[in-house]
């Protein structure tokens, strides 16, 4: 499970047994599916992985109590200690429970009761698939060169423009979008919207696959029309809105970094000590035992920094943009290092396919591109630093 002994300063008591239930979750619910084959297996799984944790509850930290989440939820540490463990099981299971906080996050923010009441109930049970909206082909790390535009149009709102790599795309049940609500502004002219799958005007463009199992793709907005009441606050806030989100769910990301950096360290520990060569086991070689000494090291500071986040989140401040760019850049760094050290001791092994530390080396990749690159985090703290 999660260890929790280094970061239990940062914890509060239920978050211990939220890791025991986690970890148990992951160990026998989720490890046992098989690695989807093909992107079209990958979303089948996908929608298959969202009723199992529907049914487990553990979505419930994802979602106020009053709209069928667990007590005090939103709870990020808990969501931390849920995405360290099923990342550390599937990559793909964390990716499901991950958009469905990221897609579900604007709403809790700023919709109102009646928005809260329709979607987040079926967020926490699995019965509704959530996708969060925001990149374009030409808007990626910079949100305010957003193109897709809402106009109004009586009682409703028009969109139109397309969105990429977009998470969920074609399999979710809605999606928050992020949109122009005022073509002369740039960032401060942005919205954000509920669309529902089904919406006429918004189209599924097709697949983007990536060499992880992962639902991804492109989704258009051809005079999609949406009613008033599907905006999330005040136009205009969108943007606002967005980097809130962003904020609130970088340590979670940097939870999944942890969790799979952890199972790619349990693996070469195991194969270290089990492996002879030259006539004694690879953890007898000191270059190996570097290698190992880096790996925890790493780890141990990427949980610190991603709790330590986690904490501030928890304790109500409006906004935790440096301690959640500091966890997010140093923990997905320190992942895919420790995940190459971990292919390096397994060497051939390391490469194969069906095995796990594969399986994580193909994976750990994307995190420090999504909810906003390494480069971008440095920025951000750079610009926190010098203010």
């Amino acid at each position: 499970m999660p260890e929790t002994e280094s970061i239990r300063p940062l914890l509060d008591e239920h978050h211990l047994a939220v890791a025991e239930e986690a970890d148990a979750f992951a160990r026998q619910r989720i490890a046992p599916l098989p690695e989807p084959a093909s992107d079209e297996a990958a979303r089948s799984e996908a929608r298959e992985i969202l009723s199992i944790l529907g049914d487990s509850g553990l979505l419930g930290w994802a979602v106020p109590e009053e709209y069928g989440g667990r007590p005090d939820a939103p709870d990020l540490r808990a969501c931390c200690l849920v995405r360290e463990a099923l990342a550390a099981a599937s990559p793909l299971a964390d990716a499901v429970f991950a958009l469905q906080c990221l897609g579900s996050m604007p709403i809790t923010l700023a919709g109102g009761r009646k928005l809260r009441r329709r979607y987040l109930p079926h967020v926490a049970s699995g019965l509704a698939m959530a996708a969060f909206a925001m990149t374009e082909p030409e808007a990626g790390s910079d949100v305010g060169a957003i193109a897709t535009t809402a106009g109004r149009d009586g009682e409703a709102w028009i969109l139109d423009g397309r969105k990429t790599f977009i998470s969920n795309a074609g399999i979710a049940d809605f999606y928050c979008v992020f949109a122009r609500t005022d073509p002369e502004g740039s960032s401060r002219g942005l919205s954000c919207f509920v669309v529902e799958a089904g919406t006429p005007g918004l189209r599924f463009v097709g697949s983007q696959v990536l060499s992880a199992p992962h639902p991804l793709g492109e989704i258009a907005f051809e005079g999609c029309r949406v009613p008033a009441g599907a905006l999330l606050g005040a136009p205009g806030e969108g943007f606002k809105l967005g980097m809130r989100t962003l904020d609130r769910l970088r340590p979670t990301v940097a939870a999944a970094a942890c969790g799979m950096a952890a199972r790619a360290l349990e693996e070469a520990l195991a194969h270290a000590k089990g492996r002879r060569q030259f006539g004694q086991p690879l953890a007898d070689f000191q270059l190996v035992q570097e290698k190992l000494a880096r790996m925890a090291i790493d780890l141990a500071a990427a949980r610190l920094l991603t709790y330590r986040a986690a904490h501030a989140g928890d304790a109500g401040g409006a906004r935790i943009t440096l301690a959640a760019a500091m966890a997010k850049a140093f923990s997905t760094e320190a992942a895919q290092r420790i995940v190459d050290d971990a292919v390096q001791i397994l060497g051939g092994r390391g490469v194969l396919a069906s095995h796990p530390v594969d399986r994580l080396y193909r994976s750990v990749r994307a995190l420090r591109i999504y909810e906003g690159a390494t480069e971008v985090q440095h920025l951000l703290i750079a610009r926190k630093l010098l203010e």
